[in-house]
């Protein structure tokens, strides 16, 4: 991908976590970021943002990771999207299944909020 990574969209339940993401993507990374907190959130936001990565939390209340990843899908724009999962749950086979979904990789939770934007970039140009 010869893209520069600009806009991320961030879908994370945790107010707490967003900020810590907010701050490693935007402040540290350059990144310019949309957070939302639901993925029916992310569905209602992302045509408008046109966002050239998800970043999406696996367990949310209601819609989760790998639900929002599909309802993505389903919007044309959104096909090729490079998604990454976040998650605490990064059992081998756990990280297999997600990559089963379509995911370009599995970040794991709690993340350094100082690492996570050269991760993220380091991700990117590997996709």
């Amino acid at each position: 991908m010869g893209d520069k990574l600009v806009r991320i969209l961030y879908v994370e339940d945790e107010p707490d976590i967003q900020m810590v993401a907010r701050l490693a993507l935007e402040a540290v990374g350059g990144y310019t970021m949309e957070i939302c907190s639901s993925g029916d959130e992310a569905l209602q936001r992302a045509p408008g943002f046109q966002p050239q990565l998800f970043l999406l939390d696996v367990m949310m209340p209601g819609m989760d990771g790998p639900s929002t990843l599909k309802m993505l899908r389903a919007l044309p724009q959104f096909v090729n999207t490079p998604v990454i999962f976040m998650t605490a749950k990064v059992q081998p086979g756990e990280v297999a299944g997600y990559k089963g979904l379509g995911v370009i990789d599995v970040i794991h939770k709690p993340f350094d909020p100082m690492l996570l934007a050269s991760r993220v970039q380091e991700i990117w140009e590997r996709s």
